[in-house]
């Protein structure tokens, strides 16, 4: 054996030697060369190297070009643009902690992946995820966003072949460590397994727990946004071909619930708009009318109680970590067409028709005991639609105020003065905001702000909630090719600005192919699982990333008993852009004096500059350093 290994090495030198000659390289860097790359020619690689959720890696090993600006800073620590051979986590109990796990081989081979962390009785539980790689038609390049749940172990080859990734080196999974109230404070200790052919990697895992827990409620409303139903059915083509009654069958609700669930179980809520801008309203959407004038009347209740009554007594979350709870909002189907007809408007009938259907909403509603979610009369319309005279999203003339202050009364008149339900007049407001907070004053009771607008009025969030109301801000969620970290800068600016609540205007439009040619993910933050024959929705990335931002801004809250408030967000800003807090409001400019319909889309930018650079490039490890600052506070508490 030894001289066939001898003559082996000589052969191989030789070849180096003819190679030299013809490249022109010396003899002695091309055998250095050679020789570093021998082992993979003998047999391949596999390594498995564990990464922050800030650093997304790509199909060929490489961290992400948004988030490379995060590899060598504080949060990250040295050598992270290679990954972690080992990895230590800590978190609280009630909440997740969570990293991506690379696999990466060297060729196109067979492999499998197996993880173990606790044991069983310590009620910690893994979930795993395989991460899609987009392509992003604005950017070169593949992402990974979509999350394909994974039963382990879990076998495949690189190109994974679904992905179709030409020359792919390495496979992301997103690794979600669920920590219950019950966990006993520690450390606990795991691995992941990597084997490919003959090649095994390790990769050690510590997860130390401590004694605080995630608080259940949420200090701020992330709300995510749809409209209608008819996306449903084509997202998922194969359940609407195989069921004729699709849009009214049992597995199009529970489609339906299933969304609520995801965004639930996310720590958010999904609401889903039931009529167009000229007040058409599903049938999924509205109990069934009947009659006219006096005579309205409520005629079928089968398919809205089919829809909603799940989601308002909580039955639809039964088996959820975060338990069976009714969902907080949802919108009613009133609109100037729903449930009285607008052509007669102003008239006697209109009012008849509208104050019967309402109250009959009202009264069983009631007998149901569905007394746990807000009831939100809000109109969606604007008149450039041409379905209505008058703007009931986003008012820019001060006359349109009238038509609030009539649906208002019409609304008082509907509802007996002490019904348990909580019925709430919503309004969507921007330009003439100021002037709406003053004249609707006991009217509307919830306001969902613009975000650049509403920065000009710093008080104005206290003052709405002290008299009872609820604000939300709003805007689209960041792309799958920006910073990890931009989904964050949402809740957390609410959570600093002292709103109730943040509102992702389309969460559910992933676009035609999202899978092999995304636009860049800004109308979602889920994706239909029809592709990998789940009739859900499955989650992405960003979500997940929200979803930890939310579970750690819980717990700083909770700290005010023991820190004051106004230093708890000092410092949280400070590390999350080294911004102080007066640099996340605008000041009011002078224009906002003059009548709203005089401003200028141009103005406003101009207006909104300051909060609008500062948060325009986000540090992707952003969200770690306010992380940390959270985990400090928490384990030096008693």
């Amino acid at each position: 054996m030894g001289g066939r290994s001898a003559n082996a090495k000589q052969h191989r030198r030789t070849m180096i030697r003819e190679i030299t000659n013809r490249l022109g390289l010396g003899f002695t860097t091309c055998l250095g060369l050679c020789l570093l790359a021998a082992p993979a020619l003998r047999g391949g690689v596999a390594n498995l190297r564990a990464y922050p959720e800030y650093l997304r890696v790509d199909p060929f090993g490489q961290i992400v070009p948004e988030d490379r600006a995060a590899i060598g800073t504080q949060a990250a620590g040295a050598h992270q643009g290679q990954g972690r051979r080992s990895i230590s986590l800590l978190g609280a109990r009630g909440g997740y902690v969570s990293f991506h796990l690379v696999a990466e081989l060297s060729g196109d081979e067979g492999y499998s992946l197996e993880l173990r962390l606790a044991p069983e009785n310590s009620g910690i539980q893994t979930d795993v995820y395989r991460e899609w790689f987009h392509s992003i038609q604005n950017a070169k390049g593949y992402y990974p966003d979509a999350l394909i749940p994974i039963q382990l172990p879990y076998s495949s080859r690189l190109p994974e072949p679904d992905n179709r990734i030409s020359g792919q080196k390495a496979q992301a999974f997103w690794i979600d460590l669920w920590i219950p109230p019950s966990a006993t404070p520690g450390l606990y200790h795991g691995r992941a397994v990597l084997n490919a052919g003959r090649n095994r990697a390790t990769l050690p895992i510590e997860l130390k727990v401590l004694p605080a827990d995630v608080p259940e409620r949420d200090v701020v409303t992330v709300d995510h946004n749809s409209y209608g139903s008819s996306w449903l059915g084509d997202q998922y083509p194969g359940l609407a071909e195989e069921l004729p009654d699709f849009y009214s069958s049992d597995a199009f609700f529970h489609l339906i619930q299933a969304y609520h669930r995801i965004f639930y179980e996310h720590r958010g809520v999904f609401h889903q708009l039931g009529y167009g801008h000229a007040g058409k309203v599903g049938p999924e959407f509205a109990p069934a009318l009947a009659g006219a004038g006096r005579n309205r009347h409520i005629a079928n209740w089968d398919l809205y109680d089919r829809h909603y009554g799940p989601l308002f007594d909580g039955s639809a979350f039964a088996g959820t970590r975060r338990g069976a709870r009714p969902i907080p909002f949802v919108y009613l189907p009133i609109n100037p067409e729903w449930p009285a007809s607008f052509v007669n408007w102003g008239e006697p009938g209109y009012e008849a028709e509208f104050v019967n259907v309402v109250s009959e909403m009202e009264r069983h509603f009631r007998e149901k005991q569905w007394t746990q979610t807000r009831f939100e009369m809000f109109f969606n319309h604007k008149k450039r639609y041409m379905g209505f005279p008058w703007d009931g999203d986003e008012v820019r003339f001060p006359k349109d105020n009238q038509y609030f202050v009539e649906y208002a009364r019409l609304l008082k008149k509907a509802l007996p003065p002490d019904t348990p339900v909580k019925f709430v007049f919503r309004a969507d407001v921007s330009w003439d905001m100021e002037q709406q907070f003053r004249e609707l004053q006991g009217m509307v009771k919830m306001w969902i702000s613009s975000g650049g607008i509403l920065s000009w009025y710093q008080g104005a969030a206290r003052m709405l909630q002290e008299r009872g109301d609820l604000v939300w801000y709003y805007s689209g969620p960041p792309g799958v090719n920006e910073a990890s970290a931009t989904i964050s800068k949402f809740p957390f600016q609410a959570w600093l600005w002292g709103v109730d609540g943040f509102v992702h205007w389309l969460a559910v439009d992933p676009g035609q192919d999202p899978w092999f040619r995304l636009v860049d993910g800004t109308t979602t933050v889920v994706y239909p699982g029809d592709r990998f024959g789940r009739e859900e929705p499955i989650p992405s990335i960003r979500l997940k990333i929200q979803r930890n931002c939310l579970q750690d801004l819980a717990l700083l809250d909770s700290l005010r008993n023991r820190h004051p408030l106004e230093a708890l967000k000092s410092e949280a800003a400070k590390r999350y852009n080294n911004s102080r807090l007066e640099n996340w409001w605008n000041p009011r400019p002078p224009f906002a004096d003059q009548p709203a319909f005089e401003w200028t889309n141009t103005g406003i930018g101009e207006a909104t500059s300051r909060t609008s650079k500062m948060l325009e490039s986000i540090r992707p490890d952003a969200w770690a350093d306010v992380h940390a600052y959270v985990m400090q506070l928490i384990s030096e508490a008693p």
